[in-house]
């Protein structure tokens, strides 16, 4: 497997770069994990986007489904024809939330742009050689943790979660975990968000052999994440950066 950081912000996007979203490719599987807004500008300096087999959106939240749009656009509107239809995955309700913001032309051609199916927890989806178990955590509203697996590897990427019990159930095993580290420690418990010390608490726990962290506070400088994570986890410790591509 090999993960490609498109997007690494929390909630808005420092300068150069963008929200949630992170490429995964599998012997010419590709799909995203998220797809939040500047993330499909940022996959096409490393892929076609009209070769994504799907999309996972792990919840609600537009930094994490905004260019959903974008995507649509691409797909309907290109001068040679609409292009098929993309799947995604995600909560239930998530296209219903999408199209609040379109005119009923705009559900439309939506509804025609995705082939939609509800994430549940023990019904992993296959797409060519991934496969991809969705794992319920805490959150706002319903948020699914992504645990991907091929040739024997493991990618748990932990998606807006709290520290507990029900993240630690979806990173355990991992070779790589993909998470996120939102607050500055002096904020830890103000919101459904863990800090970089809790993300390494998150590796070190769960047997990971590598921390990625992302979903990252803008104007929290990023050396200060790194160290926080890096003072309770002994593995390798790595930063998501926009573009950033991890062979796992």
């Amino acid at each position: 497997m090999r993960l490609t950081v498109l997007g690494s912000c929390a909630s808005y996007a420092d300068a150069g770069r963008a929200c949630a979203g992170h490429l995964l490719e599998a012997d010419g599987a590709r799909v995203m994990f998220d797809i939040g807004n500047g993330t499909l500008a940022n996959l096409a300096r490393v892929a076609d986007p009209l070769t994504l087999d799907a999309v996972f959106v792990t919840h609600e939240h537009p930094d994490h489904f905004a260019d959903l749009y974008a995507l649509q656009a691409m797909l309907r509107f290109a001068p040679e024809g609409p292009a098929p239809a993309v799947r995604v995955y995600g909560p239930e309700g998530l296209m219903e939330r999408a199209a609040c913001l379109l005119s009923e032309a705009g559900r439309q051609e939506l509804a025609a742009a995705f082939d939609f199916s509800a994430l549940a927890a023990g019904s992993p989806v296959r797409v060519g050689p991934l496969t991809i178990s969705p794992c319920a955590v805490d959150h706002v509203g319903p948020t699914w943790a992504l645990i991907a697996e091929a040739g024997g590897r493991r990618l748990c990427y932990t998606s807006d979660t709290s520290y507990g019990d029900a993240v630690l159930r979806a990173a355990e095993g991992a070779h790589v975990l993909l998470a996120e580290a939102t607050l500055p420690a002096a904020y830890a418990g103000r919101a459904p968000h863990m800090t970089a010390g809790e993300a390494g608490r998150l590796a070190a726990e769960s047997g990971a052999s590598k921390l990625v962290l992302t979903h990252l506070w803008p104007t929290t400088p990023r050396d200060a994440i790194l160290d926080d994570a890096r003072a309770v986890f002994d593995g390798e410790v790595m930063l998501a950066d926009e573009l950033l591509a991890i062979d796992i």
